[in-house]
């Protein structure tokens, strides 16, 4: 039964833990965001020391660039991205109601002299649907802000992040040191090969995730601007980014062109066609291209459950939960099947007495 002890203690820890993070999960996403930045980086410091540079310097190096990239990002791009959003906005209301005579239209041209028996439902469905969007959106938003409001202020964002960032690169062997020096001595050797398989996993994901992200990111803003969508950058840009958050990220943003396309170009297919191939080419892309030789298959999460944790964590933790969700519930599908071998071989599965097989000689 010593596994079962070993088992039930753990399980009562993660659950205390998830209590705890689930209380001040406001407050964590600065220090995520710095943590994932440095895990992101780490084997690039760890390449400039075995080159002989050392590990401050690294951090420093990297700290410096980082910050100058952002700080590019924020005169180049960022102005380009706000402005094409705040005409958004205000054109919001505008290209609803656009949208909303364009399926009326339509409506008529395909029901003809059925249409006034049907116009009650259409119209019905068409203020429902307008009316929902705004509020849908208000709701969103209003989550995300209520969720994240203690950590996307200026001073854990611009100067928390950073620190985090600069201290966890520096300190990380330390950091692994000591975690080390804190595991169970009779099972270290063991909970080292896990720790190894999880590391794998979780890389795998905020890695090669977070570069397909970029790379999307940079395909959709480039083809959805030179297609000559309104709003394209924006869309685009975004689009990529939320390929982040698996499955969510990519409707999310096709949804969101395609509803711009046939507003701006209906009743010319061909427009939209274009930009219902540039967000289905990316898709193709993402999962016939960079998603297997860039991810690799070692985060293993079937669609279903990348989904379910998506649901659950950001229920549980809000903004942050959307964030952690994947790379986590990776962590815990190693641990998962870590458990399911030791339930194979404990007493519990097999009894206290396996069977002998019979002597057939």
């Amino acid at each position: 039964m010593h596994f079962e002890r070993h088992a039930l203690f753990w399980a009562a820890t993660a659950l205390l833990f998830a209590y705890i993070v689930q209380l001040i999960a406001p407050a964590l996403l600065p220090f995520a965001i710095g943590l994932t930045l440095a895990y992101f980086v780490n084997p690039v410091v760890d390449a400039m020391g075995r080159a002989g540079i050392p590990r401050w310097i690294s951090a420093v190096l990297l700290l410096a660039c980082s910050i100058f990239v952002i700080t590019l990002t924020l005169v180049f791009v960022v102005p380009i991205l706000f402005q094409q959003a705040a005409g958004l906005l205000e054109a919001a209301p505008r290209e609803l109601e656009r949208l909303k005579t364009l399926i009326e239209t339509t409506a008529r041209e395909h029901l003809g002299p059925r249409y006034p028996e049907a116009e009650a439902t259409v119209q019905n469905a068409l203020d429902g649907f307008t009316g929902a969007i705004p509020g849908i959106l208000g709701s969103i938003a209003q989550s995300v802000w209520s969720q994240g409001s203690a950590a996307f202020n200026f001073f854990s964002v611009i100067l928390v992040t950073p620190v985090v960032f600069f201290y966890v690169l520096l300190d990380w062997p330390k950091i692994i040191a000591k975690l080390d020096s804190l595991l169970p001595r009779d099972e270290a050797d063991e909970i080292r090969a896990l720790a190894v398989e999880v590391n794998a996993s979780i890389s795998a994901f905020i890695r090669g995730q977070g570069l397909v992200c970029i790379i999307l990111a940079i395909y959709y803003g480039t083809t959805l601007s030179l297609s000559g969508l309104d709003y394209g950058l924006l869309v685009g840009v975004a689009t990529g980014l939320a390929a982040f958050i698996p499955v969510f990220g990519w409707w999310l943003g096709a949804i969101v062109a395609t509803l711009l396309a046939i507003v701006q170009y209906w009743p010319d297919l061909t427009h939209v066609l274009i930009i219902v191939g540039i967000l289905v080419g990316g898709q193709v892309l993402e999962s016939a291209i960079l998603s297997p030789y860039v991810i690799g298959s070692e985060v293993g999460l079937h669609p279903v459950w990348v989904i379910f944790a998506l649901l659950t964590f950001s229920y549980l933790f809000g903004f942050l939960g959307l964030l952690v969700a994947v790379p986590v519930s990776a962590a815990i599908g190693v641990l998962v099947r870590f458990a399911l071998r030791k339930y194979l071989e404990s007493s519990v599965y097999k009894g206290e007495v396996e069977a002998v097989p019979k002597d057939l000689s």
